[in-house]
């Protein structure tokens, strides 16, 4: 099969196939915190997770989420002319307030007309009844996707890293989001310390059974001032080359299911706060990487492969 000459299900495709032309995501931060942060969970957050909250490249918090569209948006047309966009809460967890004050940013982002589809990155726990309603209104004006950060399927890993939550609170919310229509996408992230290629694999096979619809496969950033440059300083524990990492996700590609929209392959850094793997600061040269190896496994589940020019 052939997905508009991406050798995988790519979002690109996907949405290029529901709205007729390329859609640009913009990183918005809502002004939230988190349960694994401000005490009601944990203080110290995810062991991976930069203070950023994992939106190191969203929007500025102070500004309106008008204007952080704004400023986004003028970023992205300077370059290219775009007419439609995802308004994507990113930074922190973003169900993580009141449903009156979540209501009040989400319905600013999908008022304005160019933005097709409310992206919301949260925790399965932070999904009480009241904000899922919301959801599912907000859901009748405009596709909300939920993003969900899994990681790993492991709980040995999943304590480890200090996600705070177990695999069923997960499946849970799973259940309750597609139960009102809500699409569902999960976060994984591979060679977290401890976890052999069986190990992500199994996560790959695990959410193949889930009713959900897209995934992100993101690479262990290992950034500066977080407990994993301490513990990375301290135990040295391996991480992987490029080639390495592209051989793994070949493996993944797959095993995951055709109909599965792959959202993310790889992941940007913060140059700044980055300190491995370096490579991954050439992100372009990763992916026609990966493309060129999956042109010379042609077979590779009979599909059709052939080089892209534009990496999403």
């Amino acid at each position: 099969m052939k997905w508009n000459d991406k050798p995988y299900h790519s979002l690109d495709y996907e949405l290029k196939k529901r709205y007729g032309e390329k859609i640009y995501r913009l990183s918005l931060n809502g002004g939230m915190t988190c349960p694994n942060r401000d005490g009601k969970i944990s203080t110290g957050g995810c062991i991976f997770c930069s203070a950023g909250g994992s939106g190191d490249f969203a929007g500025k918090a102070e500004l309106s989420i008008k204007k952080q569209i704004q400023s986004q948006k003028e970023l992205i047309q300077g370059k290219r002319p775009v007419k439609k966009y995802i308004a994507y809460f990113q930074a922190y967890t973003n169900t993580y307030a009141s449903a009156e004050y979540l209501e009040h940013i989400f319905m600013e982002a999908i008022s304005l007309p160019e933005i097709a589809i409310l992206s919301i990155a949260t925790r399965p726990d932070c999904l009480g009844d009241e904000i899922l309603e919301l959801l599912a209104r907000l859901n009748h004006i405009k596709p909300v996707w939920v993003e969900l950060g899994l990681q790993t399927i492991h709980e040995d890993t999943a304590e480890f890293i200090r996600r705070g939550y177990r695999l069923a609170c997960f499946e849970n919310a799973v259940r309750q989001l597609r139960s009102r229509g809500l699409e569902v996408i999960v976060h994984t992230i591979l060679f977290l310390p401890g976890e052999n290629e069986a190990r992500m694999v199994q996560t790959m096979d695990y959410l193949n059974r889930q009713d959900i619809q897209g995934i992100k496969l993101q690479l262990l950033h290992i950034l500066e001032n977080t407990d994993l440059a301490a513990y990375y300083r301290e135990h040295s524990f391996p991480v992987p080359t490029m080639d390495e990492y592209i051989c793994l996700l070949i493996h993944c590609l797959e095993r995951l299911s055709p109909d599965l929209v792959i959202h993310r392959l790889t992941g940007d850094g913060p140059r700044d706060l980055l300190i491995a793997p370096l490579w991954t600061m050439r992100k372009r040269t990763v992916l026609n990487t990966l493309y060129r190896e999956m042109e010379v496994q042609n077979t590779w589940q009979g599909r059709y492969f052939t080089l892209s020019d534009e990496p999403l």
